[in-house]
């Protein structure tokens, strides 16, 4: 339970106290639409205007780039609370997410808002099969994974430093409404599915492989924005159960009402298309994640902030009906 003023309302989000999304993609607009809808005070901060909050009362939209420090800081003024939900071209992320992050930095250290970052698992490298937990020290090797543990280590140098309040939340392939390219389980199995062909999977799908909820993320990321305990530390944020991907291929079978072929990618296929195909030669340094199993342990959050995250069913309906509406004319 989050701590309380004598009125009864969380002190983080009393009337008047503004909480700013930078990024506006599957996350992003979803975190915002998710504190609109709890009475929060919302402004989204991207480029380019986002179709993903088109309708969505309570949510005011700025443009910027959060590249810019200066607009990135002009951006966030009367922020309590920022949420770095940004992201960048795959191709070119090692390049151009540094100075995303860094420009919102700059701009909670202005305004002395707690910073809610959101993270990928990127930065622990190969665990070995075990079930990653918050203390797995950051390891990786690859240039994606480098990069991801330099970000990490400029924010905790910045709250080391006094210089700003932090909290940390990490997840895994993200799927859910909303979410196509890009996704592990996008466009390449739930399209796929609905379109009548075989679902497109890396690696070997009789590994167990934890699958992050879009929803369930976005109410883990409010939730370290809104209880005080969450400042000062990382936590892996919850969603639907492990388990392997053949049985969560089956269960979409069960709910599209016939089979699911499977063309499965394996690690010297990545390799050879990534000699054509960039993207693919992006994934083959983190084919890891689909070559062993891969497990997001969240004990610590729901330890602390209680049971949570959308059961897989459930998640799985929800998801194959956003997609049967984006199909009709």
């Amino acid at each position: 339970m989050t701590q309380q003023t004598q009125s009864g309302q969380d002190p983080l989000m009393d009337e008047g106290r503004l909480h700013v999304v930078f990024g506006t993609g599957q996350v992003g607009s979803a975190l915002a639409a998710h504190l609109a809808g709890l009475g929060v005070a919302v402004r989204a901060v991207s480029r380019h205007r986002p179709a993903g909050l088109a309708g969505v009362a309570g949510v005011d939209w700025r443009a910027a780039d959060a590249a810019d420090p200066e607009a990135a800081a002009d951006a966030a003024k009367g922020a309590a609370v920022i949420y770095q939900c940004l992201n960048a071209p795959y191709t070119q992320w090692p390049e151009r997410f540094p100075p995303l992050q860094r420009g919102v930095l700059g701009a909670a250290e202005r305004t002395g808002a707690l910073l809610v970052t959101l993270e990928n698992l990127y930065g622990y490298g190969p665990a070995g099969g075990q079930p990653m937990t918050e203390n797995l020290p950051l390891a990786a090797a690859g240039v994606k994974g480098r990069t991801r543990a330099a970000m990490t280590a400029e924010l905790l140098a910045a709250a080391g430093a006094g210089r700003v309040r932090i909290a940390i939340g990490r997840a895994s392939d993200f799927f859910g409404p909303g979410v196509t390219a890009g996704s592990a389980l996008g466009d390449r199995v739930f399209g796929n599915v609905l379109a009548g062909r075989r679902a497109d999977v890396i690696g070997n799908p009789a590994l167990r492989h934890t699958y992050s909820y879009v929803p369930d993320i976005a109410a883990g990321l409010a939730t370290l924005g809104t209880d005080p305990r969450a400042a000062g530390q990382v936590w892996h944020l919850p969603g639907p159960p492990t388990g392997t991907t053949r049985a969560l291929l089956d269960l979409i079978a069960g709910q599209v009402g016939h089979q699911v072929g499977v063309r499965s990618l394996p690690k010297p296929a990545v390799r050879a298309l990534g000699l054509v195909n960039p993207a693919l030669r992006g994934l083959a340094e983190t084919y890891y994640q689909f070559g062993e199993p891969f497990i997001l342990d969240t004990t610590k959050y729901q330890a602390t902030f209680g049971a949570a995250g959308t059961p897989l069913p459930d998640a799985i309906t929800a998801t194959l009906a956003w997609y049967r509406t984006r199909r009709l004319p």
